[in-house]
């Protein structure tokens, strides 16, 4: 299996992308990044709120509620983060006891023709026990590959990983001139031995010319997440 660093690199651009994977020293994490290649889709910053990672603009840009979000929330001992308005639906779901498949169902793809962006979400349980039974739930809402305007939506049941496993979800695949929908998921694995590690091995596999801003973080200590940007000056 590939390394995360080589999946990642592989694609040229791949958007917007969350990740669930077991570190080499035991620990949980979750990951979230944005690529962007318009001169708005780079003026964005992840900023800490209270319990939740924003999506914000910098500078005097105004407010985008496709590019401009909270890309992570962990409240009422849920851990749900991803690309979209629709973190904030989950959570407010999952905390009216919304089971996750529930609560990651009904959600539509992003109204951004031709490429209609998928909005692709994470939810993991912050109270449950911490071993390798802890389970992760991936929703996607995709537009159909072919003439169908309707949203498949599919869930993604995760757990048992081993250490050094990762699964990953991004908005696009691309060849280096086509931008496509990706594929559904994608595994990989990951040498790294803790969050920090985990973020350094994400970030060094993203185009450079397209890096944004990344994060990764461990569920339970949103508030410790560590973050990266392409221009520090942004934070």
């Amino acid at each position: 299996m590939d390394q995360l660093h080589e999946v990642v690199a592989g694609n040229p651009y791949p958007g917007r992308g969350v990740l669930w994977a077991r570190t080499l020293g035991g620990a949980l994490c979750g990951g979230y990044f944005l690529t962007g290649r318009s001169a708005s889709s780079k003026a964005r910053v992840l900023r800490r709120g209270e319990g939740e990672l924003i999506v914000s603009p910098t500078g005097a840009s105004v407010h985008d509620p496709l590019r401009h979000y909270v890309a992570a929330r962990e409240r009422g001992g849920w851990l749900v983060f991803g690309n979209g308005e629709q973190v904030a639906v989950v959570a407010d779901r999952l905390l009216a006891d919304q089971r996750p498949v529930d609560a990651l169902d009904g959600l539509e793809y992003e109204p951004d023709p031709p490429i209609c962006t998928p909005r692709i979400t994470v939810v993991a349980d912050v109270a449950a026990d911490a071993g390798a039974g802890r389970e992760a739930w991936f929703g996607a809402a995709r537009r159909s590959r072919g003439g169908r305007t309707t949203t498949d939506r599919m869930t993604l049941a995760v757990r048992d990983l081993e250490p050094g496993d990762v699964v990953l979800m991004t908005t696009y695949r691309s060849d280096g001139h086509v931008v496509a929908t990706a594929e559904p998921y994608l595994e990989a694995r990951t040498e790294a031995a803790g969050r920090d590690e985990l973020l350094e091995e994400l970030w060094s596999g993203l185009p450079p010319e397209l890096r944004v801003a990344a994060a990764a973080f461990e569920p339970g200590r949103l508030a410790d997440a560590v973050i990266r940007h392409e221009t520090p000056a942004r934070v």
